[in-house]
């Protein structure tokens, strides 16, 4: 089922459910809205203290359960794909305290963020399978986002 263009149109809350959009293409939806994610990082808050950045994906995070859980009752799915607003929380905690050299970095965690979104390794796929609602479509992409961060951080720091 494809979500209607012309009710996403009218309801702000799809606007972002669909991660402005960016999850409405018909191939890959996870990842473009990953990479539209990824942009707003990149545009938005990489220049933005630590402090500022956490309280952005916090409110984010919370907003994010109520947004998904919205989009998801006005299609009749649950967490379908065109829904990437968790995809954009779960992809700026993978760059997360990342430095910058050339955005090789931004790179690496937008391909392991992906990687354990789709994979879903535990425990991503027990927060797939187990939690429901919002907090179900929020939280698996947010464990798969603290994965990413995690290994990117070792490469980063531990590999010369």
């Amino acid at each position: 089922m494809r979500p209607d263009w012309r009710e996403v149109l009218r309801d702000p809350v799809q606007w972002l459910g669909t991660g402005l959009f960016s999850g409405l293409v018909p191939k890959a939806p996870g990842t473009a809205g990953s990479a539209a994610g990824l942009l707003v990082w990149v545009l938005v808050l990489d220049e933005r203290a630590l402090p500022v950045q956490l309280g952005v994906i916090f409110v984010s995070l919370l907003a994010g359960v109520w947004i998904c859980a919205h989009t998801s009752r006005c299609w009749g799915v649950h967490d379908h794909g065109a829904i990437v607003w968790d995809e954009w929380v779960g992809q700026w905690i993978a760059c997360l305290i990342l430095p910058a050299f050339g955005g090789l970095e931004w790179l690496f965690a937008f391909v392991l963020f992906r990687y354990f979104d789709i994979r879903k390794p535990w425990p991503v796929s027990w927060l797939d399978r187990n939690l429901g609602g919002g907090w179900g479509i929020m939280l698996d992409d947010v464990a798969a986002g603290l994965m990413a961060l995690a290994v990117s951080l070792w490469f980063v720091w531990w590999l010369p």
